[in-house]
């Protein structure tokens, strides 16, 4: 049996990472032009997707590393450096800016209709930090109850992201820009500490420390 504070552990690292308060901002600029109706389901579909693709690499993610050959202790490693590098932008607003250049370039494509998918569920909420994190909490916890759990924890990290889409305009309205940016920042500071975590844990991997 996985002690709960593991598995709580792993629905910190997944929240800090779709990090739900910087979602808002991009949320309401993608569907600027639709009504509460269309808001209601653009946020509903994008949940839905980013969830199939967690399940996916959740059931499977192991199996794509032993076909490419990648050890587990590399893969926990590159995962931290990821997070580490999405935590940077969090905390020095870098992501923010990189996600308003991806809701440009989706509108000005004419993409609007498939918001939901992309940039929305993928890459996101269900991008390459999500997905290292996922296929790691999968790898650590492989048997039947661990595999349960894991989907039950990415279920739940999702379906708060779903919930701040649902109440974008009320919480922006709460929170204000230096609220939003106070509560991203906090974010990025636990994911720092986290992601250097996976890399500690990546070396003892690799090199059998105990």
């Amino acid at each position: 049996m996985i002690p709960d504070d593991s598995w709580f552990n792993a629905f910190i690292t997944l929240l800090v990472i779709l990090d739900p308060a910087g979602l808002i901002p991009i949320f309401l600029g993608l569907t600027a032009n639709m009504n509460p109706g269309e808001r209601r389901q653009t946020a509903l579909t994008a949940s839905l997707i980013s969830f199939s693709i967690l399940v996916i690499f959740t059931l499977v993610g192991l199996q794509i590393l032993a076909i490419l050959g990648i050890s587990f202790g590399a893969f926990r490693i590159a995962g931290g450096i990821l997070l580490f590098f999405i935590a940077f932008e969090m905390i020095f607003e870098k992501r923010i800016e990189r996600k308003e250049k991806t809701v440009e370039a989706a509108i000005t494509r004419g993409h609007i209709r498939n918001i939901a998918a992309f940039p929305l569920a993928m890459p996101l909420i269900a991008g390459p930090g999500t997905i290292s994190a996922t296929i790691l909490m999968a790898r650590k916890n492989h048997n039947l109850h661990g595999v349960i759990t894991t989907l039950l924890v990415v279920s739940g990290a999702i379906l708060i992201s779903y919930f701040f889409m649902r109440l974008a305009s009320p919480i922006e309205r709460v929170l204000g820009d230096t609220g939003r940016s106070i509560v991203t920042r906090l974010f990025g500071v636990l994911l720092a500490a986290l992601a250097i975590q996976f890399v500690a844990d990546g070396m003892r991997t690799i090199f059998h420390i105990s």
